[in-house]
């Protein structure tokens, strides 16, 4: 018997519905894994459509062209190493999620997926049929066990491949980054190292997908939950891991372990890749925002330069009347930080022009929040028709604190095809800018140092859409309000539980109205980065017609 196993771990980024260049990716890493001598090539969950394919896998003629595309592939890879993809797979009516081992010219078994998730951005029971607890495949004469994603969360799985022969764990995946994810699958997969005894080979995919950013991260644990390798975090990358046989079985070599960013980095680092991908992969060149001096667009604009280069991204200042001059300053200073080209286009006059033809229907009403409204959806037009002229586009700007009560102007500024911040609160967001000035990395495109001055992340947040306005007439200081959603949303909590934690009833109760009158704005948002475990859009769907409120 060998006492050597090779396999050839593809972390890589493919793109959803592009069966074709997945294909070819899959491809040229079989070639690297031929040229390594390596027993066989793996690739993580779903590789060959992407991942998160929502519905689209249950077209016959997606998943039908899917399924082909892996049977020329094992054609195509018959003389070298053995080939483990994940794809769909349809037989006897049923629809799996499966992950195929391609040897001799032909698909020579297949892994079913048995637990299907059906909860935050995961919706499988709805997707596919529930496959059967099954045994391990061969390659060589070396058996493995290939518990799919959600599996390897749960006992039974990876303990019927270890009862039937199993000699060690690859585990297929698509888990999308939130924050502290990594924490969470180690100890998950500690757990069946322990339960098994096998060696476990944990393997994720990067890129972005929407919403999500797969992180990578792939590692490696011994029997005793002992880390034998890391992979990079967010980086495409093809690995040649060796495993070797003792007396007391299969052990992992032990190999390189790559260092593990902060959350800080990791947050900053899933939305500049998200953002890259979404332009790349929706077949944009360019970006554009509206550039208002604050520190939120600020932000945005640092992000966009970072993923795409300060050549492809257009900032946009529109002041108004109310607009102060600190903030034209400050927004002149941030893009040439950056280095991104800079409009300027006064709207006083379209404002008053749109004043003027409303006049007559407004007579005898006084000034209100329509009137700044309607500099906010002048912007937006304003803005739209720059995407629409030069093909970038619009990026949008609102903080997750925003979007969650509706600090925002529907058409106005929420217009936009993506938003990196959205998942990000108000209080996350003046420290991501210092923690931009203060550091910088080889995957950045934008320039070192700072970019960001410390007036635009100091000065008190103001939409400036009336004189003298600061968003603390409207709202609870930043802290209050992001500590109190942080209880009614990422943590599901009710109003018991702010005032549990030392906030006033008053305030937690004016908060959870807003969330829940908020709730067709969101529903009319661009996506935007997920970073948490409860962002808005799949993580959490709520009626948009919705009189509940909580009594407690």
């Amino acid at each position: 018997m060998a006492d050597r196993f090779r396999i050839t771990l593809a972390q890589l980024n493919p793109t959803v519905g592009d069966i074709d260049g997945n294909a070819a990716k899959a491809l040229a890493a079989w070639q690297q894994a031929r040229e390594a001598g390596a027993d066989l090539v793996a690739f993580p969950e779903m590789f060959i459509t992407g991942y998160n394919t929502q519905d689209l896998v249950m077209k016959p003629a997606f998943y039908r062209a899917a399924m082909a595309a892996v049977e020329e592939l094992a054609k195509q890879c018959a003389d070298g190493p053995a080939m483990a993809i994940g794809g769909p797979w349809a037989e006897d009516g049923n629809l799996f999620n499966a992950y195929l081992i391609l040897k001799g010219g032909r698909i020579s078994s297949k892994s079913l997926k048995h637990h299907l998730p059906n909860e935050t951005v995961f919706d499988e029971v709805r997707l596919y049929d529930a496959g059967p607890l099954g045994g391990p495949y061969a390659v060589g004469n070396t058996r493995i066990g290939s518990p799919i994603c959600e599996d390897s969360w749960h006992p039974d799985v990876a303990e019927t491949l270890e009862e039937t022969g199993a000699e060690f764990l690859l585990i297929p995946n698509g888990s999308p980054y939130f924050r502290n994810k990594y924490d969470v699958r180690l100890n998950h997969m500690v757990a069946r190292v322990v339960e098994t005894g096998l060696p476990l080979i944990y393997l994720n995919m990067v890129g972005g997908q929407d919403d999500q950013v797969f992180d990578g991260a792939t590692f490696g644990l011994n029997p005793g939950g002992e880390l034998a390798f890391r992979m990079p975090v967010f980086d495409e990358a093809v690995t040649h891991i060796d495993l070797e046989r003792g007396d007391d079985g299969w052990r992992i070599v032990p190999a390189e372990i790559v260092p593990q960013p902060e959350e800080w980095e990791q947050d900053y680092r899933a939305m500049v890749q998200s953002l890259r991908d979404y332009v790349g992969k929706t077949g944009f060149k360019k970006a554009l925002l509206g550039l208002s001096g604050g520190v939120d667009s600020a932000l945005v604009a640092a992000i966009a330069v970072d993923a795409i280069g300060a050549e492809n991204v257009r900032c946009v200042m529109l002041p108004s009347e109310y607009t102060s001059q600190a903030s034209l300053d400050d927004a002149e200073a941030v893009a040439k930080a950056l280095g991104v080209h800079y409009d300027y286009v006064p709207i006083s006059d379209s404002r008053a022009a749109m004043t003027e033809a409303l006049a007559p229907l407004f007579t005898g009403r006084e000034a209100d929040l329509t009137e700044e409204n309607i500099q906010s959806r002048l912007r937006g037009l304003l803005l739209m028709a720059i995407s629409n002229k030069f093909g970038e586009m619009l990026l949008t700007t609102g903080n997750k604190s925003e979007v969650a009560v509706g600090y925002a102007t529907i058409y106005g500024d929420m217009n936009g095809g993506y938003n990196p911040i959205k998942d990000l609160y108000k209080t996350r967001v003046f420290e991501t800018c210092r923690w931009r000035n203060a550091n910088h990395r080889d995957w950045m495109m934008g320039p070192l140092g700072e970019v960001i001055r410390p007036s635009v992340i100091d000065k008190p947040p103001s939409a400036e859409l009336r004189e003298d306005q600061k968003d603390s007439d409207s709202l609870p200081d930043y802290p209050v309000l992001d500590a109190i959603l942080d209880i009614l949303i990422d943590r599901d909590g009710s109003i018991a539980d702010c005032v549990a934690a030392g906030f006033e009833e008053a305030d937690a109760r004016r908060v959870e109205h807003l969330i829940y009158i908020s709730e067709y704005k969101r529903f009319q948002s661009a996506p935007g980065t997920r970073l948490t475990h409860r962002a808005f859009w799949l993580d959490r769907r709520y009626p948009i017609v919705n009189r509940w409120r909580d009594q407690g």
